[in-house]
């Protein structure tokens, strides 16, 4: 498991989707580094307020994950969390839509019925979601409704695309439209097939550190044979690092799935265009045939047409033995 930094804590909120997979490995990943509690809600309450709105939501259910899952290892995160949630709170409602409160609602809800917070500290929470800015209409669009398309799609949502979109992407990013659209979009093939070169796939280190895994945290009639509390602890470590790092691996590759099957989107569209882009050039093609046809037509009958013009050069001397006309001197002259 990678030790913990501010910089990778950055890196792996920005990386966070609203899948539970997601979700779960940096909940996992956050609590195996608890002893940095208060850094790690400092950071998460900075990268929240930068973050997306259609992101912001997804946030907090980090937090309710981390806040939920270390309650039985020790209280840090849920007194560090309670310093901000009332910011947090008010701070993702200010530009949410009334389905996005509804969720919100319903998270403050199960905290209250599982006694993570005092029934006073969930009312202040949902008194900042109420004063919060005034709702937006279902039917209006919001900030997150325009970032919708900006944001990569969740590994469930994927299949979920609807025509209108296909039909954006293919009005925005065709070759056909401009030269540096066509190029933009060959550029970011190139580095999409180029990130899958270091996928989870094809990492052997850790592969090799799964096999490697005793046999002990894969079969439970194993357990049995532990005799003593040292063994049990050992073995209860061995295990949280086991389960550490094959969710964190089974995310990565949940993700590079995801990237997998945007790139096959990608190509069928990229394919399409260039079909589309080759027709167009291909009817161009033909046209300036046509008009090469024509041109070397007029040019051989020109050709034709000079050849069977006469020579001057070769016509007879008609002035030969005739005294040269006068000049205008010799007309007007007295003598």
């Amino acid at each position: 498991m990678s030790s913990f930094s501010e910089s990778a804590l950055e890196k792996k909120l920005s990386e966070l989707s609203n899948s539970q997979q997601s979700v779960q490995t940096l909940s996992l990943w956050i609590i195996h580094h608890r002893k940095h509690s208060g850094l790690i809600v400092k950071v998460w309450h900075r990268e929240l307020k930068k973050a997306k709105c259609s992101r912001k939501l997804t946030f907090l259910y980090l937090a309710n994950d981390v806040i939920q899952n270390s309650k039985k290892k020790g209280p840090e995160f849920t007194k560090d969390f309670e310093t901000v949630l009332v910011d947090a709170c008010s701070h993702v409602a200010s530009d949410a839509d009334e389905n996005c409160k509804k969720h919100m609602e319903r998270l403050l809800n199960i905290w209250k019925e599982r006694s993570l917070y005092r029934a006073d500290f969930i009312q202040q929470l949902k008194l900042a979601i109420e004063d919060s800015n005034s709702p937006k209409p279902a039917g209006q669009p919001t900030a997150v409704q325009k970032e919708k398309r900006a944001v990569k799609r969740s590994y469930q949502k994927i299949q979920e695309e609807e025509d209108d979109e296909d039909d954006d992407y293919r009005s925005h990013m065709s070759p056909r439209n401009t030269d540096a659209s066509a190029t933009q979009l060959t550029e970011e093939l190139v580095k999409a097939l180029q990130d899958l070169e270091n996928a989870a796939s094809g990492d052997a280190a850790v592969r090799q550190k799964i096999a490697s895994l005793p046999q002990e945290v894969q079969d439970v009639s194993l357990l049995e044979k532990i005799a003593d509390k040292e063994a049990a602890d050992k073995l209860s470590k061995t295990v949280d690092e086991a389960c550490l790092l094959l969710a964190e691996y089974n995310g990565r590759l949940a993700a590079e799935l995801e990237d997998r099957r945007q790139l096959a989107r990608m190509l069928t569209e990229y394919i399409s265009s260039q079909k589309e882009a080759l027709n167009e050039r291909e009817k161009k093609l033909e046209e300036y045939k046509q008009k090469l046809a024509r041109v070397t037509q007029v040019r051989k009958e020109l050709k034709s047409h000079i050849q069977s013009l006469p020579d001057l050069s070769l016509l007879p001397n008609v002035t030969g033995g005739l005294a040269p006309l006068p000049s205008a001197g010799d007309l007007f002259s007295t003598d």
